[in-house]
């Protein structure tokens, strides 16, 4: 290693200082040393995927597109998280690319060293807010507070929409003696934890790889700064073994890895004194002069200048003016039981999770699930990624809440998913929709599932009776998407991409909803039977009759057969009568034995032992009515808390301060994808699956059976309005139980813990365990069963599926 002079040193630490002061004692033992030791640093993880914020700025479409070329600015593509009190996962460029794991803040007093990760505790709130308490921007105030009591910090945190920062003002204040105020990120740049370099330049801190680039700067500047690599040379490792920062290490050098930028932000003064205030910008750009140039325009901007062009304030364009666009969420408000809080959450958050590269990409969670046991050393999606079913929820959501335009640019970006003989690699038939994808349409997971072929059917369908695609252009989208959809649900054909060769012969689909199994599934049938009867209207409109009468005489057959294939009249389920629906069934008996396969850790048991809630969807979707024999059959089994733990899929919960109790459900019985009830540990921590894994509780369960009763309700009430005593149980039952499945910073889960098996973890009953938070479909469907009791009818119903299937 090269040794820098004497002089050099002191110049170069004098400049890092920020002034011309003489050193004190402890000053005096800091070096200032040109390259990191330790590489690679320690094997980089994901972040905690229960995040109780996500944020970024609201941008206008152009044509229904983000345009850097729109009169006022360029679009602003950087996302944040925040789990556990800190700020986690950022992204940049699309919404998928991760940038840092995370960023804390450290502090250091006369005999201690504490980090907000470990030693504190945490609140979170919004820092806009009407007078009802209903948040009106995704920008937080977090505050930790110490365990001991000993000092207390606040973060004020959200993006900016001029630029390609995020903004952060934190404000810490001592209840003891003087304290010493740090920094500390993680870079993961370009979306992995192992190819960063870092270096000290410019006054800030600088982390890159390839042309992907972050900087961190203080508008105050740092004292010290310092790069090192994770868990070996950092800052923060130094503090910790040291008490110290002995060596301010100013590049990593050569050797890419998992890196880290330090610095001193300054002295607060003891218990007493005012707050100390910092406000610092983390930047972006495809090199180092635009990430810069990013920073120091944001710090220039300031505070109250980009928080008000954030929320949309006076003149600028916001978070307020989405939500005043959205008209139907004053009357929708009447059917929450928080006065909207959760409604008004639920609308930023779905819009928040679109790629601004690729409009109307809407991807599942803006998270990685169970990140912080999943290595970081690849690039991965997670769960910021597209599937088509989890898209149909969203857009079904933003037709709800008004906001029309979101809908139908989403519809738009379908066609990037579907298989055609341009999709990479493709040597099948065509038609059909991809698993899963990138929001630029590259491939990732490649199974059959043909509900997700059938709902942009359902979807065109809904925009085009909302008068949101006009007679012309639904006839140009039959002709490119809808018709190749429609005629693989008929024919199915050859899947073959990638890992994946196989005939598909509809409706038993490769893999149902859980993407798990092949078979009859009742969840993916009432998808395919509307999705062929909605695309028989269509191809009437367009003038193919020869195909609506096809299409419409596919579905009737499909749904003849239903009760054959999936309802059990000989089930096996202790204290059953034996009969129900299944969740699956791989032959045209269900009464057959046969059983489903291993999945999870979880071995295969007899297809009539295994219950799940897909049956709702027959009668959400209008396949078969709310008092069918067959689907109020399935309900005793399904709501039955008697059943063996493994089997059993309902759960009621207890909250405090609330009367009674509320339902949830799992997935289906035998479910295992979830974290270990015999270890406690996350799902799959150990890098494959364990016999004791557990799926638990998912909360949009307890919106599908809100739905199932407003229909039966309706079903009952006929012609007359329900009740105020019906909507009352309906709102109290469903809406109320969603609200309370939300964290602090109302945002909702995929799953919440059960209560069964072990909890390292010290999770709370009837709040979201690490899996994903949030889950989009979640809030979408929130956001249904919000609007479906406001108008007293299924927002998803297709009457022109009940309609011809009478016929």
């Amino acid at each position: 290693m090269k040794v820098m002079s004497t002089l050099a040193l002191s110049v170069l630490a004098a400049s890092l200082m920020g002034c011309n002061k003489q050193p004190s004692q402890a000053e005096a033992s800091v070096v200032t040393m040109p390259i990191a030791t330790g590489a690679p640093g320690v094997t980089p993880y994901w972040a905690y995927s229960g995040k109780t914020g996500i944020g970024t700025s609201f941008e206008q479409y152009l044509n229904g597109q983000y345009s850097d070329n729109a009169p006022t600015k360029a679009v602003s593509k950087v996302w944040f998280s925040i789990a556990q009190g800190l700020i986690t996962e950022t992204m940049f460029g699309l919404i998928h690319q991760a940038q840092i794991k995370d960023m804390q803040f450290v502090v250091k007093g006369a005999d201690f060293i504490a980090t907000e990760h470990d030693d504190t505790t945490d609140t979170i709130e919004y820092l806009s807010t009407d007078e009802q308490g209903r948040p009106q921007s995704l920008a937080y105030k977090i505050t930790t507070l110490d365990k001991q009591g000993r000092f207390k910090i606040e973060k004020h945190v959200f993006t900016d929409p001029s630029d390609q920062s995020l903004f952060v003002r934190v404000v810490i204040e001592s209840f003891s003696g003087p304290l010493t105020a740090y920094v500390s990120a993680n870079p993961y740049v370009n979306n992995n934890g192992v190819g960063d370099s870092a270096a000290v330049e410019n006054g800030a801190l600088v982390a890159w790889e390839g042309d992907n680039v972050i900087t961190l700067k203080a508008a105050s500047g740092f004292k010290h700064a310092m790069v090192g690599f994770t868990g070996i040379s950092d800052g923060l490792t130094q503090l910790q073994e040291t008490d110290a920062l002995n060596n301010l290490y100013q590049q990593t050098g050569s050797t890419p890895g998992n890196v880290s930028l330090f610095a001193e932000l300054g002295s607060v003064a003891a218990k007493g004194a005012a707050p100390t205030q910092f406000d610092l910008v983390l930047s972006f750009g495809k090199s180092k002069e635009a990430s810069l140039k990013s920073a120091n325009a944001t710090l220039k901007r300031g505070y109250d200048a980009t928080l008000s062009e954030y929320n949309g304030e006076g003149d600028f364009i916001g978070w307020q003016d989405y939500l005043a666009s959205l008209k139907p969420l004053n009357n929708m408000t009447n059917q929450t039981t928080d006065n909207g809080k959760l409604l008004y959450t639920s609308a930023l958050v779905l819009k928040a999770q679109e790629d601004k590269t690729h409009a109307g990409a809407v991807i599942a969670s803006l998270s990685n699930p169970w990140g912080d046991t999943v290595k970081a050393i690849e690039g991965s999606t997670g769960y910021k990624a597209v599937w088509v079913r989890d898209f149909y929820q969203v857009a079904m959501a933003f037709l709800a809440l008004g906001d029309n335009e979101t809908a139908k640019v989403a519809f738009e970006y379908l066609e990037k998913v579907q298989v055609s003989a341009n999709t990479p690699g493709n040597g099948g038939d065509t038609g059909w929709f991809l698993q899963k994808t990138h929001v630029d349409g590259e491939l990732e997971w490649v199974g059959v599932q043909l509900d997700q072929t059938a709902m942009p059917i359902m979807l065109a369908w809904k925009l085009w009776q909302a008068q949101q695609l006009s007679d012309s252009e639904l006839i140009n989208w039959y002709q490119k998407m809808l018709k190749p959809a429609a005629d693989f649900l008929v024919k199915g054909g050859r899947a073959k991409i990638l890992w994946n060769d196989t005939h598909i012969t509809p409706p038993m689909t490769q893999q149902e909803r859980w993407e798990e199994q092949a078979g009859h599934s009742p969840s993916t049938t009432a998808a395919v039977i509307a999705g062929l009867i909605t695309a028989a209207d269509i191809a009437k409109a367009a003038g193919d009759v020869q195909n609506s009468a096809l299409y419409l005489a596919t579905a009737r057959e499909y749904s003849a057969h239903i009760e054959a294939q999936m309802v059990t009249t000989q089930g096996t389920l202790p204290g059953s009568d034996g009969h129900y629906y299944i969740r699956i069934n791989q032959n045209e008996d269900a009464n057959s034995d046969s059983k489903l396969g291993d999945n999870n850790g979880r071995t295969g048991l007899d297809k009539k032992q295994i219950l799940d809630g897909g049956f709702l969807e027959l009668v959400r979707y209008g396949v078969r009515s709310a008092d069918d024999s067959h689907v109020v059959a399935s309900l005793n089994e399904y709501d039955d808390e008697t059943l063996p733990e493994n089997l059993r899929v309902k759960y009621s919960f207890k909250f405090a301060g609330q009367e009674g109790s509320f339902a949830g459900w799992r997935r289906y019985g035998n479910d295992g994808y979830g974290e270990d009830e015999t270890t406690g540990s996350n799902y799959a921590a150990t890098g494959g699956n364990t016999p004791g894994q557990r799926g638990r509780v998912w909360p949009f369960f307890t919106g599908e059976r809100g739905h199932y009763e407003l229909a039966h309700a309706k079903q009952v009430a006929g012609e007359k309005a329900l009740s105020d005593e019906t909507m009352s149980q309906l709102k109290l039952n469903y809406v109320k139980a969603m609200e309370l499945f939300a964290n602090e910073g109302m945002m909702l889960p995929e799953q919440v813990w059960d209560n069964v098996g072990v909890n390292p973890q010290g999770y709370t009953s009837g709040e979201g365990t690490n899996s994903a938070t949030p889950l989009a479909w979640t809030h979408a469907e929130y956001v249904k069963l919000i609007k479906s009791l406001t108008d007293q009818a299924v927002w998803d119903y297709y009457p022109i599926v009940a309609e011809q299937l009478k016929q």
